[in-house]
């Protein structure tokens, strides 16, 4: 096979060889685990360029990681805005779905403005449109789906609803230079402040993604957090859900639990939890269920770390999902008054 060993032979590598190269270097390990979070045609095409490499000399692997390592280093320098990210998208993807994806990135998902604000929710759009002139709101309501335009509709202040109806009654073709003032003014104003004020916060979906580490994992990246931003690291810990947060959970929200947990993980994640959390799930079974999941336990013998880690984040999983659906509650942990 070729060998890749000159500055020209660097010079001419695609941004797929590059990848490729960079990929291999990491390892089959951190390879794998990219390549689960790459589409499809991602793959294919680094993969084929892998497949193709040959022979890589130490100095063009070098190069290929000083190289990156820079890139990733001037990131304090970078300005990410929409018109960046287009502008990248358009080297990479044809201009179709470039614009279908900054649509989608811009605001909820539509291919005209009408249809991103059929998307946004009722009581929000209504929200917006009773500070809004009645003309300007009945052009925006004869634009959306009317089953939408009716629950907004209904949720606007009597007068100034039957305000709207009747201008909507009275409205003629709306021409089209209002319309365009209209829709620009819902763009810089409503969807724009929208998209800010939806936009998830950075450490509440960093901490999402550390509750589904292993443990060691976790513990490793929270270490290495705290080394360089001690704030960020207890926020983060803060906003997590850690099996032993069950411990939060009420007596009837441990037995709803139990009732929808699956039976086989219930033994596995108690047999490496604390004391406490044991005592909780045990002391909320009947005195037969209860013997029954200590000889369960007892019956496992040693339990792979993996194995645990698993059942538990299984069940943590599941105490989220009944907690979203109002089925449990989940203190916040902190002291609160009782009324008795």
């Amino acid at each position: 096979m070729a060998e890749l060993a000159s500055s020209e032979d660097y010079r001419s590598l695609k941004g797929s060889q590059k990848a490729a190269i960079l990929m291999l270097t990491l390892g089959e390990e951190h390879c794998s685990r990219l390549f689960a979070m790459m589409h499809e045609d991602e793959i294919k095409d680094i993969s084929a360029a892998m497949a193709q490499l040959g022979a890589v000399r130490a100095e063009v692997v070098e190069r290929l990681c000083s190289e990156f390592v820079d890139n990733l280093g001037a990131t304090g320098n970078l300005v990410g805005s929409y018109e960046s990210t287009e502008n990248l998208l358009m080297k990479a993807l044809p201009r179709d779905r470039v614009a279908q994806i900054m649509e989608e990135i811009r605001g909820p998902a539509g291919r005209t403005m009408w249809d991103k604000l059929g998307n946004v929710h009722e009581e929000v759009l209504a929200n917006y449109l009773k500070n809004e002139y009645p003309q300007t709101v009945a052009v925006v309501l004869s634009k959306v789906r009317s089953d939408h335009a009716a629950r907004v509709l209904s949720l606007l202040p009597d007068t100034f609803a039957m305000e709207v109806v009747m201008r909507m009654l009275r409205m003629e073709t709306v021409q089209k230079e209002v319309l365009d003032g209209v829709e620009r003014t819902l763009r810089s104003e409503f969807m724009s402040n929208l998209a800010r004020s939806t936009r998830r916060d950075a450490h509440e979906m960093m901490a999402e993604i550390f509750n589904n580490l292993d443990r060691q994992a976790e513990t490793r990246f929270l270490n290495g957090l705290e080394e360089r931003s001690r704030e960020a690291a207890e926020r983060i810990k803060s906003l997590m859900f850690t099996f032993d947060d069950l411990q939060r959970l009420t007596g009837p929200s441990v037995q709803v639990l139990l009732r929808n947990v699956e039976k086989d993980k219930l033994p596995i994640a108690l047999k490496g939890a604390s004391e406490k959390i044991r005592d909780l799930f045990l002391k909320n079974l009947s005195e037969r269920a209860s013997k029954m999941l200590k000889d369960d336990m007892e019956a496992l013998g040693p339990v792979r770390v993996r194995d645990v880690d698993e059942a538990q984040a299984s069940i943590v999983a599941m105490a989220k999902d009944l907690a979203a659906q109002g089925q449990i509650e989940i203190s916040s942990g902190k002291d609160e008054e009782l009324v008795y």
